[in-house]
């Protein structure tokens, strides 16, 4: 690739995932108050695809601005579930109370991501997966929360399909790497189109 790839998150198993399909990337978090601008998208009726979609361009965006030669890429991922937003929790209580609300249901999680290339965005993709959650036992989940919470508290939902929180659920429709929050064949197959990437 003749511009870095820069990814405008925090996120290690995003960065993770895009260094495992051998793209060269460095990470600059973008800093946005996202609870704030999720509040301010709620209340003007945005759905949660549209939440995702913004949020992921303005991380984009402000990297972009430092960045403006280089392409940056900007992720973000919501949970909806009975058509309200669901952020990432702020205690374990929290997170309690959100996995009692979800327990014997299904969700949605949607990824997006946003590129931009020369301080634009040139392309985006919003990801879907539906995730059914089995009937735990408050007891289970009151250890579960126990044993990950560190792992688990930056997650939406919190839980990762990838570690003991698999657990928790009983059906899941959708590409995997949009479960963990970054749809990465639509975004290998971009690079390869714009010929950033060998195909």
């Amino acid at each position: 690739m003749p511009q870095r790839l820069i990814l405008a998150s925090s996120s290690e198993i995003r960065l993770r995932l895009l260094r495992a399909a051998g793209l060269a990337v460095v990470a600059h978090p973008a800093r946005i108050d996202e609870t704030a601008l999720t509040a301010r998208l709620t209340a003007e009726s945005a759905t949660a695809r549209d939440i995702a979609a913004t949020l992921a361009e303005l991380k984009a965006n402000k990297v972009s601005r430092r960045f403006p030669a280089e392409l940056v890429l900007g992720c973000d991922q919501v949970l909806d579930f009975r058509h309200r937003v669901w952020g990432k929790p702020a205690s374990p209580a929290e997170a309690a109370t959100l996995l009692k609300a979800l327990r014997g249901q299904s969700h949605r999680l949607l990824s997006a991501i946003v590129l931009f290339d020369q301080g634009k965005p040139v392309w985006r993709h919003v990801g879907e997966a539906r995730l059914m959650l089995r009937n735990f036992s408050d007891p289970w989940l009151a250890g579960y929360l126990a044993r990950n919470w560190e792992s688990v508290r930056h997650s939406i939902g919190a839980y990762k399909l990838e570690e003991e929180g698999v657990r928790l659920f009983t059906a899941v429709e959708g590409d995997y790497f949009t479960v963990l929050g970054l749809p990465l064949l639509p975004l290998l197959d971009y690079l390869g189109q714009r010929g950033l990437i060998a195909t």
